[in-house]
């Protein structure tokens, strides 16, 4: 509001130093020469006095400016410059609204100032007083809708930057976020599995210390392996998550399907009867897949040891079915599927690990008893696609 009173102020002042000014003396431009009557003093003041408001209500405060300079155009004789007020009200509209309105403004204006005076006015219509008008008329227009256009070209600059501040931020968010369930699924796959282990071995060797040692003995050694193993992969766990890089690949050695055979050994060590069966006809599959199976497996058979029953067998079947690789792991227990469902991270688990694959996974109970985990995925990854494809 300040700021536009001073230019009130300034404009009225210009428009006051015009009106007494000749510019069509004999030799220069003469001042005093001429004096404005009451009217067109009335209708400078009342002009620079709208421009106040000009950026509250800029179309009011033109139609305002406007008519008095059309008054004045039409009635005062010699004219005092009125129009300078209606070129800012029509400044101060460019730049405030779009570019439509200000062509339709800006013609509308340009034509009632400039056909006023030409056509009802004391002077000739090729007067230069007219021809300025127009010219003043347009300047203000296109200055008001250049201001306007850097306006939103700078905030538009504002806002691209602020919403790639934003993205990096979420991006560093979800990145953050995705490591920290890699991390959670490995732990659990390593814990859920080699405790497990350690908690039936145990249980057995507490059973038979007293009756028969030998196998007390042999369930300890098998304690210790247990607790060696899962010690290890938490120390490369560890080690891994103490590098400072981003290495596209595990260091530590991830383990795959060529350690199969180990993996269910044991389990059988444990008292769980298990089938393995492959047809994936030798197929070599890529790190991350390879990895993604084992570890479906293996969270499968601990669910199957945790919860089916001591009764239970398991079936695991790896089959290559096109450009996938199938998993299948079957069990025929009469445990609580419910706990299997909701008791734990271990499905949520397996299902993060093929859904980043782009592969599925589907788990549920089997009719006549037991349960079924079912996962297909791709035989290359997505990084290996791209390669294939470049």
């Amino acid at each position: 509001m300040a700021l536009d009173a001073a230019l009130a102020v300034a404009v009225l002042a210009c428009m006051v130093a015009g009106s007494f000014v000749d510019p069509h003396g004999k030799n220069e431009v003469t001042w005093a020469l001429r004096t404005p009557d009451a009217l067109s003093l009335l209708l400078i003041t009342l002009g620079a006095a709208a421009l106040v408001f000009r950026r509250r209500a800029p179309m009011t405060v033109l139609a305002l400016t406007g008519t008095a300079s059309v008054v004045e155009s039409v009635t005062g004789d010699p004219r005092a410059p009125v129009a300078m007020s209606a070129v800012i009200a029509l400044y101060t509209v460019a730049s405030t609204t779009d570019r439509p309105t200000t062509w339709r403004v800006g013609l509308l204006t340009m034509t009632v100032l400039t056909g006023s005076a030409m056509l009802a006015g004391p002077l000739p219509w090729y007067a230069q007083e007219n021809l300025a008008i127009f010219a003043w008329t347009g300047i203000g227009a296109t200055a008001g809708d250049a201001v306007r256009s850097r306006r939103a070209f700078v905030a538009a600059i504002r806002e691209r930057a602020e919403r790639a501040e934003r993205t990096r931020e979420e991006e560093a968010r979800r990145r953050v976020a995705e490591e920290r369930l890699r991390i959670a699924r490995d732990l659990h796959d390593v814990v859920a599995h080699h405790i497990a282990l350690v908690n039936v071995q145990a249980g057995v060797a507490s059973h038979v210390m007293d009756k028969r040692p030998d196998q007390a003995k042999e369930a300890l050694a098998h304690v210790r392996e247990a607790s060696r193993s899962a010690l290890n992969e938490l120390r490369a766990t560890v080690g891994l998550l103490r590098q400072s890089g981003d290495p596209e690949a595990p260091t530590e050695p991830a383990p795959g399907l060529d350690r199969l055979d180990e993996l269910a050994g044991t389990f059988r060590s444990a008292g769980l009867q298990v089938e393995i069966a492959r047809a994936d006809q030798g197929t070599t599959l890529p790190a991350a897949v390879d990895l993604a199976a084992y570890r479906v497996i293996q969270e499968a058979l601990t669910n199957v040891r945790k919860h089916a029953g001591p009764e239970a067998k398991a079936e695991v079947s790896v089959v290559r079915v096109g450009p996938n690789v199938e998993i299948t792991v079957l069990d025929d227990g009469a445990g609580d599927d419910e706990s299997v469902e909701g008791g734990g991270h271990g499905l949520l688990g397996m299902r993060e690990r093929v859904t980043a694959l782009r592969g599925t996974l589907t788990t549920g109970p089997r009719y006549g008893g037991g349960f079924r985990v079912h996962a297909i995925l791709p035989v290359k990854s997505r990084t290996r696609a791209a390669e294939d494809a470049v």
